[in-house]
């Protein structure tokens, strides 16, 4: 007998009745010399500490760095793991031979190779790899199946991932929340959830050292078109009032009128992440719920194999995109087009050389039933991307006319549609109502009309009164973007693919490391907004270690898993290189004197007047009359939540009335600021760490508060 393991039961369900093993036991099909069977995912995991060395199972500091000398499986503790797991090894024993029909790809070939491992199979493995479910992508997969040697290193890679993430976050973890987390809250440190958070406490910090500014613009009407002058924005309100007033006083003069036409290349076909991105912005879905859609798409044969990091189709598929298309019948007025010629074989779309296990996410052509209303949304997105990637280009033109007002320039753009092309796919779909799920709206350019080089005439200038933005916070579209681009903003298509081998975390694994991020409290949602908790930005300002926030060097990290399931980059040096990491780490932790140093953040600046308010006697502070000891040149004054330069935008000295859980005495502040450093005191917590210290508080060189302990 032949026995089929799959990764869960309805897709054994699926497997048994395209090969005829249409009788059920308990835990397996037979039928036509075939078993199959199923896991329920992971059965097994990597053994604990514990399991390796009894004194590994107490957190204890002298115990660290904890480095196996080989690592272990186990099966999960679960009755109904166990119980599965026993039908499996049964039938491993009697069969002749095994097809690992797990999901095509890294972690589905460790799920089966780990419980192959325990089972001690010693029987041939032959390798099921398909891209989708439907009963033609099986029966083509029975007919070519591969051997599974050839996956050795795609196992190799997904063991290495799983061993590094044990080594960093086993270690890692015990380390920060035993050096600075001696209350009950545990330090959860990882290789990827790290450098994730990281970023956005970063944004976190830079939103809060923000200081928006007025500014004005220059702004003119001209033939109902709306000119913007080309100068520098005005800081001072005097000066822009009087700018209008000088246009005011002279006509306006067309000096250049260009229209160019152009194209707009179709959007690419869905990746994993590039589907999570779309989800989020028109529908508000997280990553991990369009993740769970696109999967029951998957597994209801609707949709080809959903983790995928390629927005490209192999070559050999370009004769099914017509069946494809003629199954698509809801969407008849759009493929009708195509279908009056042969669909073109663009590069753009196929491309064997920028595929590798899987193509892109497409539709199967099989007509959907019984899906949910998200899953709906989700399928509608990739069946319009797939069908748009075939459809013309569309053209615009893009108009630019510059102007003067006497020795000031102006200058305005437009754009028109000329042949809507993909564009006519693209209609809008139907979007949620709950406010924290809008869509994001792109701001339409001005239709321009047709102007004269040299022509003149009257005018309405207009002041456009305006602040400066802080940066945005990221939404999990921004971030799944930052994580694929290991935190670089980029948005050309080309740069970003060749970007992604350095990318932190893989596809299927984003979506899981946000939400680690939500349920350890790191980060919280308002709206699409991600923002970091105190907590959050504790746990990152403990960290002193660059490497364990490190956006570039984790997408390093993973740019050597990626050799390693290539082959071009061993397994075992990749261990050792993480297990000196993690011996480097952990000495300069336990070892380090260095203080803890505390960065301070305020959401409101200092008052230029005293407020009015009521206060205790004993928590009255009177240092109006000292001077700013940073910079010396201004009285320091008192605001609502603490106390600080007059001249606080530009000097950013401020020390709170309320630092470390601790309200600070008059006596306390005045030595801070006097003499650079408070006495000592008890009951200092640490931001994320639960941790109660006895410190001082003094200054560093750029007047950051540090605790001296």
């Amino acid at each position: 007998m032949k026995l089929c393991i799959a990764e869960k039961p309805s897709v054994a369900r699926d497997i048994a009745e395209v090969i005829g093993a249409k009788q059920r036991h308990d835990g397996y099909y037979e039928g036509n010399g075939y078993w199959v069977t199923w896991t329920f995912g992971h059965l097994c995991t990597l053994k604990e500490p514990h399991d390796y060395n009894e004194k590994w199972k107490y957190w204890r500091l002298e115990d660290l760095p904890m480095i196996p000398e080989k690592f272990g499986i186990k099966l999960i503790e679960d009755q109904g793991v166990k119980r599965q797991f026993s039908v499996i090894e049964k039938l491993v024993e009697q069969c002749e031979e095994v097809i690992n029909c797990g999901d095509a790809g890294q972690e589905g070939e460790l799920i089966q190779r780990w419980v192959l491992a325990k089972a001690k199979c010693k029987v041939p493995i032959k390798r099921l790899w398909i891209s989708s479910l439907t009963e033609e992508a099986i029966r083509e997969g029975f007919q070519s199946l591969k051997n599974g040697e050839q996956y050795q290193n795609l196992y190799a890679a997904g063991s290495a991932r799983a061993i590094g993430d044990w080594l960093l976050g086993m270690n890692a973890t015990r380390l920060f929340t035993k050096k600075f987390g001696q209350g009950k809250a545990t330090l959860s440190i990882g290789r990827v959830q790290t450098p994730t958070l990281a970023m956005i406490v970063g944004r976190h910090k830079e939103i809060e050292a923000f200081r928006s500014e007025e500014y004005w613009e220059l702004k003119t009407n001209y033939r109902e078109t709306e000119f913007t002058a080309t100068i520098d924005r005005i800081r001072t309100e005097d000066r822009a009032v009087k700018g209008v007033e000088y246009l005011k006083g002279h006509p306006f003069e067309i000096t250049s009128f260009e229209q160019k036409e152009g194209k707009e290349g179709n959007p690419r076909l869905f990746d994993l992440t590039s589907l999570q991105v779309e989800g989020n912005k028109k529908f508000g879905f997280s990553a991990e719920e369009t993740l769970k859609y696109v999967q029951g798409l998957y597994e209801k044969k609707f949709v080809t194999y959903p983790r995928v990091d390629t927005t490209y189709l192999s070559e050999d598929l370009h004769p099914k995109i017509p069946n494809i298309m003629k199954g698509l019948t809801y969407y008849q007025r759009f493929t009708a087009p195509l279908m009056e010629k042969p669909i073109p074989k663009l590069k753009s779309v196929f491309d064997d050389k920028k595929v590798t296990d899987h193509h892109a996410i497409i539709p199967t052509g099989i007509q959907p039933s019984g899906i949910s209303q998200p899953e709906s949304q989700v399928y509608e997105l990739i069946v319009r991307r797939f069908i748009a990637a075939f459809y013309p280009e569309c053209k615009v033109s893009n108009t630019t006319v510059l102007g003067k007002v006497d020795q000031i320039g102006f200058k305005a753009t437009g754009k028109q549609i000329i042949e809507p092309g993909w564009r006519v796919v693209w209609e809008e779909t139907k979007e949620s109502d709950s406010d924290d799920k809008k869509p994001e709206k792109e701001k339409p350019e001005q239709t321009m009309p047709v102007f004269t080089e040299g022509e003149s005439g009257p005018h309405e200038p207009r002041l456009h009164h305006g602040k400066t933005s802080p940066p945005k916070p990221y939404t999990e579209a921004t971030l799944l973007r930052a994580m694929e681009t290991a935190g670089k903003q980029v948005e050309d298509e080309e740069i970003r693919d060749m970007m992604k081998e350095n990318g932190i975390g893989r596809p299927a694994t984003r979506a899981n490391i946000i939400e680690t991020l939500f349920k350890r409290k790191y980060i919280e949602k308002k709206r699409k907004n991600l923002m970091a908790t105190p907590t959050g930005v504790g746990l990152i300002d403990t960290i002193q270690n660059e490497l364990l926030k490190s956006a570039e060097l984790t997408g390093q990290w993973e740019r050597k898993l990626r050799l390693i399931e290539k082959g071009e980059y061993d397994l075992e040096q990749f261990k050792q290189e993480l297990t000196i990491m993690v011996r480097q780490l952990t000495d300069e932790v336990i070892f380090s004197q260095a203080p803890i140093r505390i960065q301070l953040h305020t959401d409101e600046p200092i008052a230029t007047e005293k407020p009015k308010r009521e206060r205790k006697p004993a928590e009255k502070v009177s240092l109006a009359n000292l001077d700013c000891p940073k910079c010396k040149q201004h009285k320091l004054m008192e605001g609502r939540t603490g106390v600080g330069c007059a001249n606080y935008k530009v000097c950013g000295f401020l020390v709170p009335f309320e630092l470390l859980g601790k309200k600070l005495t008059e006596k306390q502040l005045l030595d801070l600021i006097q003499k650079g450093k408070t006495a000592k005191m008890k009951g200092l917590m640490i931001p994320g760490a639960a941790q109660v210290i006895e410190g001082s508080l003094a200054f560093d060189d750029t007047f950051n508060v540090i605790v001296v302990r």
